[in-house]
């Protein structure tokens, strides 16, 4: 066969279509992928909008991607990688390798940062062309369907949490238990911490605990959250999920003294936070990026390892609009996955 079908935007926040193009060929230190499942991020509303500088259209989105390489660019088995390999790429899609950032071994945070379906076409296809080190093993526990939101929203709440200072026996809170937050209190459950899940409506109470949360905190209760956090001893970590400016900062002064504010949901607004509210408590705000490659294997080999799922709706990708406007509208339980099969 040599063509592949892509789910396109032709205009900012235009409409799906799912089209025909020529089967891409893998060039130098790259791999073609056979697509098998790829996950619908929020933060995929930022190029399909044309919010991000620089996004060109015809845009194929998509940074959740799981599949089996097909075929392999000059170089690529050099580096171990083999056709049939099951392999997801995330958030991370590569590095440019030279600039500080690289040269002091950070790569996620590259001034040049490779974001599928932004430096290159995305996962909303039946296959794509991505750079080795972008590259992440998937265990053969996981579904392709499980293994494309890990490189996204799990290595995101995963890295969030182990990176931090919190320790097993600590209190931890993950606000909100939507597509980030259902995997972080997960995350959070395993690594041993005493885990409070935040979110809004008391209807939302069994589903925290049947992910494990060992307490529910509902922000529409008329108790400000901070109070219910300090009357549970204080949070020493508040992992934010939910892109919400104004929840995430009602969180700050529940949080202990040197507690850490670990901010992951997007959001374009300012947060209502003082210098006061920090320095006599000695507390840090600290933003989180995705991870690497490697992270997303880590992280998927302590999913495998512990039973964490994400929770997905899966759906073939000549139906890539609706999933889409879905995962907008807030409906979607947790993650919507495009699926070729």
């Amino acid at each position: 066969m040599n063509t592949c079908r892509v789910a396109q935007v032709a205009t900012a926040n235009g409409t799906f279509e799912v089209v025909e193009r020529e089967l891409p060929r893998p060039g130098p230190r790259h791999v073609r992928i056979a697509v098998e499942a790829c996950g619908i991020c929020h933060s995929d509303a930022f190029f399909v909008g044309a919010g991000m500088p620089g996004v060109r259209f015809p845009l194929v989105p998509g940074h959740e991607v799981a599949g089996r390489i097909d075929e392999l660019g000059e170089g690529a088995q050099d580096s171990g990688w083999q056709v049939g390999d099951r392999v997801t790429v995330g958030w991370f899609g590569g590095s440019c390798g030279h600039c500080t950032p690289c040269r002091q071994g950070d790569f996620i945070v590259c001034d040049s940062l490779k974001i599928p379906g932004y430096a290159y076409d995305g996962g909303f296809a039946d296959a794509m062309i991505a750079p080795i080190d972008a590259l992440a093993r998937i265990p053969d526990a996981l579904t392709s369907a499980h293994a494309g939101p890990m490189a996204c929203a799990g290595v995101t709440t995963y890295n969030g949490l182990r990176r931090g200072s919190a320790r097993p026996g600590d209190l931890v809170a993950v606000l909100g238990i939507g597509g980030l937050g259902h995997l972080g209190v997960q995350y959070a459950v395993a690594m041993g911490f005493e885990t409070v899940a935040i979110a809004r409506g008391a209807e939302k109470a069994e589903f925290a605990k049947q992910l494990g949360a060992h307490h529910y905190v509902d922000s529409t209760a008329g108790t400000p959250v901070s109070e219910a956090l300090l009357s549970l001893g204080g949070a020493r970590a508040v992992l934010a999920t939910a892109g919400d400016s104004e929840a995430i900062a009602a969180t700050v002064d529940g949080m202990t003294h040197r507690g850490e504010l670990i901010v992951v949901g997007a959001s374009a607004e300012p947060m209502g936070i003082s210098p006061f509210q920090l320095i006599m408590r000695g507390r840090t705000v600290r933003g989180h990026p995705s991870g690497t490659a490697q992270d997303v294997q880590e992280t998927m080999a302590f999913s495998a390892l512990h039973g964490i799922r994400p929770m997905v709706e899966t759906v073939p990708l000549d139906e890539a609009d609706a999933a889409y406007r879905k995962m907008l509208d807030g409906s979607a339980r947790f993650r919507m996955v495009l699926t070729t099969g």
